[in-house]
């Protein structure tokens, strides 16, 4: 259940030292939801929050991966050419700009965004709930690429929130079936 996936995350974040995360150079967890849960997920992550402010001496940032998302959309070439894009050459074509964007070193690489948000933070005061994973469905953007090139460029404690369903060793993000066991994640995963 989600409520008790929550308590064990918990008392990990609480740990001295904390014990989320498995490599020093990617203190990233995964904490799988269902994709139906997002709302009850939301709301148990403020609780978790409140609480982990009040019982640590840490800050809780949230980093919304929707945000950097269209952060590298308008920092491009703006929605107005993607939506062309799409008008003109269909869905597909606009979701593979999309990704250029979100890659390309010439564009706004997602992990570029997100290092930059971490580097002001101070990994001994703070920690980082990373939300809204679901906005780069279906395929712009893996999160298991996203946590390959984010080894080394941060030391800040932080949490993934991802929709996915968890079957044996593999991860189905958003519980789309052609995702399934893509990626592989180099972290803790806090899965059903």
């Amino acid at each position: 259940m989600l409520k008790e996936r929550i308590t064990i995350l918990e008392s990990d974040l609480k740990a001295n030292p904390m014990r989320h995360h498995v490599y020093h150079d990617l203190p990233f967890a995964i904490f799988c939801y269902k994709p139906e849960e997002e709302w009850q997920l939301r709301h148990e992550v403020d609780l978790l929050k409140t609480r982990l402010e009040n019982d640590t001496n840490r800050q809780v940032i949230f980093v919304s991966l929707a945000e950097l998302l269209w952060q590298a959309v308008e920092g491009s070439e703006g929605i107005e050419e993607v939506a062309a894009l799409e008008a003109s050459s269909g869905f597909d074509a606009a979701q593979r700009q999309v990704q250029d964007y979100l890659s390309d070193p010439d564009w706004m690489p997602l992990p570029r965004l997100l290092a930059e948000r971490l580097n002001v933070l101070d990994p001994e005061r703070h920690l980082v709930f990373i939300t809204r994973a679901g906005s780069l469905a279906p395929n712009l953007y893996r999160v298991s690429k996203l946590l390959d090139e984010m080894k080394g460029k941060t030391r800040v404690p932080c949490v993934l929130f991802m929709p996915a369903a968890s079957e044996g060793n593999s991860l189905r993000f958003m519980g789309i079936a052609e995702n399934e066991g893509r990626g592989s994640y180099h972290t803790k995963v806090y899965a059903e």
